[in-house]
């Protein structure tokens, strides 16, 4: 049977080598578009003042952000910044604890060229991040604006469903991270970009079980997106990097939404809030409290829009920024 252990043995090595040369040949093709400020990476565009600070959701990167980052930066600057570990930012090895992430985006600002203070933007999780962050450093802040924002009460505390929902995808994140070493993720993704469908939910199915329905819903929401970005998104969830930080960022989620937030802190600032209108009652519900927690809050329902409204409305998104730069 040696033929056998001679089999076992090529087939991890055929993936390792596949993935050594996908990353060798994504960082050709797909170089930085921004510059390092802060060990993070940002993209600026556009001109004028205020500048405009986009964050993404928990897994996303600023290409999540293409759309509305074309057509605002015809009206200010445009600053679309990657955190530690996603798009193009490197790992830095800190944990990512809410106290770090606020870390890095005030050295990223104070490194990145533009003075503020800054329009913040902020989807789903990057909306809990700038709430803490404007709290802490109000100093830095001209107004918010929340897309679908993450509230602390949909994670804590836990339920017994939502602790084995979180625990599965942890556990599918780590497995990601594993595969992606071994040029099985890269695999997937480059059928399925291609139009393949049968072998990368084959694929999908034996690597996450259940879970396997996960690729298919990202795929949707990434082919909203300009199709010249696909491949650049692609690259990124090749990288193992991508899986670990993504399993570290789900542990930590309840930890994240216990910390209290400072509502008096945001008084002052210019608030506004975007639902979505599929989003659960309740948390719409908390958006219009947030909203209201500010003198000058407001709260709009995107009325065509999912979890990813600057992909659904991306003009909307726009409009109710731009409001905010007067």
């Amino acid at each position: 049977m040696w033929w056998l252990a001679v089999l076992l043995l090529a087939a991890p090595c055929a993936g390792l080598l596949y993935q050594w040369l996908g990353e060798r040949r994504d960082a050709r093709r797909f170089p930085a578009p921004g510059r390092t400020a802060g060990g993070l990476h940002v993209r600026t565009t556009g001109g004028g003042a205020p500048p405009v600070v986009l964050d993404a959701g928990i897994a996303a990167s600023s290409l999540s952000w293409r759309l509305v980052e074309q057509e605002l930066a015809k009206h200010t600057t445009v600053l679309a910044y990657d955190r530690a570990g996603f798009g193009w930012s490197p790992a830095n090895g800190a944990a990512r604890t809410m106290r770090n992430l606020v870390s890095e985006l005030r050295r990223t600002l104070d490194q990145c060229g533009k003075a503020g203070p800054y329009v913040l933007v902020g989807h789903s999780f990057g909306g809990l991040l700038l709430r803490h962050f404007a709290a802490a450093h109000p100093e830095y802040v001209k107004a918010l604006v929340l897309l679908d924002p993450l509230e602390p009460f949909e994670w804590h505390p836990l339920s017994p469903r939502q602790a084995w929902r979180l625990g599965k995808g942890v556990m599918l994140a780590r497995r990601g991270a594993i595969l992606a070493r071994f040029g099985v993720v890269r695999l997937g993704l480059d059928l399925l970009l291609a139009g393949s469908r049968r072998l990368p939910k084959l694929l999908a199915k034996v690597s996450s079980g259940p879970g396997s329905v996960v690729p298919d819903r990202l795929v949707g929401e990434i082919r909203k997106l300009p199709p010249e970005v696909w491949p650049a998104v692609r690259a990124h969830w090749c990288l193992p990097r991508s899986f670990r930080i993504l399993a570290e960022y789900l542990e930590r989620l309840p930890e994240q939404c216990a910390l209290p937030l400072d509502e008096d802190a945001l008084r002052p600032i210019p608030v506004t809030v975007i639902s979505a209108a599929r989003s659960a009652p309740e948390v719409i519900a908390a958006h219009r409290r947030t909203a209201a927690a500010s003198r000058r809050g407001r709260h709009v329902v995107a009325e065509e829009s999912g979890h990813w409204i600057q992909l659904d409305q991306p003009g909307l998104v726009v409009d109710e920024i731009r409001e905010l730069l007067i």
